[in-house]
């Protein structure tokens, strides 16, 4: 296994969580966290200005460097606060930055990573659709059409997380009609600006993440021009896969950050409150609670930065990845829950955390791909047939 942070890194863990402390600590993430639909502008600002955009974006283009242990590292820190909003960073500075950066030209790179790293412009996916999540390009139905100049695009799009806000949708559409036997096709890859005539959106209310609202987004003979697409005609899937495992580890380092969160507060519980005329962090159970969240904590660490240091290092790390996503997401999960029980009646309770990391963890056991699809890849790395 690879783990250690150097002493650069440990600096810069240092001051993003001395930043998170003093600008968003976790009293301002409830507060940010109850305004659903409202986005948290001056959270992005913030990160803005502490540079935090460009994390993971090369130097060359206005970025501040770094690689995957760069980005679990900043995510890990700032989800112990945030939880689920630090997506306001990571769907621009990882999911757009990344796609530009393993599809785009050389002048899309140019013009746009620069952009992102000054939080300039902002990205949602627009991948998922109503009719298919895990089942992506059997069920799509998004439909480019190629015409003079760019593309012509009718579709649906579900979960775009931050779309309303976006400057652009990362979408993916067909580019021709699918097989009769596979149901696939020849995919592209588009930067739709989200003012587009043609575009409508609905926010989707749902149970965690409700600062970011997530979107239904419906096109109607958008176009798009040449310009905005990212790779090859027919290649717009095989660009997403390029970032597949880092998005992965990203999503494990921000469910080890929330771990972060609850065990903190489950901890500052158990030692201040009081029943039957002692602290309940002296009954043993309580104990056991907090332990088995301390375990959970220790292990999803120990994956998450072997995966990102073997990403980082350009070694194969599929099946590492595919491992961080599901037993995180499964651990803080229960993590979570322990919290709620820690708190007891408080633990359901709007004003405390457990319940809110707990509605934001929730989904990562679904998304960005469900834990049960990934334990069947799991099981074809093994040499198993494919069971789908």
């Amino acid at each position: 296994m690879l783990l250690d942070l150097d002493d650069d890194r440990r600096a810069f863990r240092d001051s993003v969580r001395t930043w998170v402390d003093k600008n968003f600590p976790p009293e301002k993430a409830l507060e940010i966290e109850k305004q659903e639909y409202q986005y948290p502008f001056e959270l992005w600002e913030a990160m803005t200005d502490a540079g935090f955009h460009g994390v993971g974006i090369d130097e060359s283009f206005g970025g501040q460097g770094g690689d995957a242990v760069d980005t679990a590292v900043l995510a890990r820190e700032l989800a112990r606060s945030l939880g689920g909003m630090t997506w306001t960073w990571a769907i621009s500075s990882f999911a757009g930055a990344k796609a530009v950066t393993h599809g785009g030209t050389a002048e899309q790179r140019a013009h746009y990573l620069p952009r992102i790293a000054n939080g300039e412009v902002r990205f949602s996916i627009a991948v998922t659709e109503p009719g298919g999540g895990t089942d992506l390009l059997g069920a799509m139905t998004t439909r480019a059409t190629k015409v003079d100049g760019g593309w012509r695009v009718s579709g649906q799009k579900m979960w775009s997380t931050g779309a309303k806000e976006a400057t652009y949708l990362l979408l993916l559409a067909r580019s021709a009609e699918p097989d009769p036997v596979t149901r696939r096709s020849p995919t592209v890859l588009l930067m739709v600006p989200t003012d587009s005539p043609g575009i409508d959106m609905r926010y989707i209310p749902k149970l965690g993440m409700r600062a970011i609202g997530s979107c239904e987004v419906f096109l109607d003979d958008v176009f798009v021009p040449d310009s905005q697409l990212l790779g090859e005609d027919g290649r717009g899937f095989r660009v997403l896969l390029a970032s597949l495992n880092n998005e992965r580890i990203l999503s494990g380092a921000l469910a080890l950050g929330m771990l972060d969160g609850i065990l903190e507060e489950s901890v500052e519980y158990a030692r201040t409150r009081t029943a039957f005329g002692k602290v309940i962090g002296a009954q043993q159970i309580i104990q056991h609670y907090i332990a088995d969240t301390a375990l959970a904590q220790k292990q999803s660490e120990l994956l998450v930065f072997d995966a990102a240091h073997r990403e980082a290092a350009g070694l194969d790390c599929h099946r590492e990845a595919n491992t961080v996503k599901v037993v995180t997401s499964e651990y803080a999960v229960a993590a979570a829950d322990r919290g709620i029980q820690i708190l007891g009646g408080m633990g359901i309770s709007a004003e405390t955390h457990a319940q809110r990391f707990w509605r934001d963890l929730r989904q990562f056991r679904i998304a960005p791909i469900s834990n049960e699809m990934i334990r069947n890849n799991l099981a074809e790395s093994f040499g198993l047939p494919r069971s789908y």
